[in-house]
């Protein structure tokens, strides 16, 4: 009996929008940490001298902690995602992921842009 590939009921059919959100996303997560890296480098840079002081173990630490919670707040393009390709509207989501990826890059960078202030603001650690 042949399958309908079609038929969202079908394991096949999660595991091949998978591999294409993975197709899509992967790549592109090198531009969010740039963009995110650029907006910590800045106000780091805008800092100097006194940001000189977070050059040390512990707030390196903190500044990799939210370098990993921010790659993990990336996978929820994932979610997204693979709810509107199960939708039906994959063939215009093919076209239009982009702007998910602009707007959570921008909303990354604003959130970036106040915890770094913060961190930065806050005087040195210890």
């Amino acid at each position: 009996m042949a399958s309908d590939p079609s038929d969202t009921r079908m394991p096949g059919r999660f595991g091949e929008l998978a591999a294409d959100a993975l197709r899509y996303w992967e790549p592109r997560r090198l531009i969010y940490n740039a963009v995110l890296l650029a907006v910590v480098g800045a106000h780091f840079i805008a800092g100097w001298p006194a940001s000189r002081v977070f050059l040390a173990r512990d707030p390196l630490l903190l500044f990799f902690l939210l370098a990993v919670l921010a790659n993990i707040a990336y996978c929820a393009a994932y979610g997204v995602d693979l709810f509107v390709q199960f939708s039906g509207l994959r063939q215009i989501w093919d076209r239009r992921r982009w702007v998910l990826l602009v707007v959570g890059t921008a909303f990354a960078a604003v959130i970036a842009h106040f915890v770094t202030l913060g961190i930065l603001a806050g005087g040195p650690p210890g």
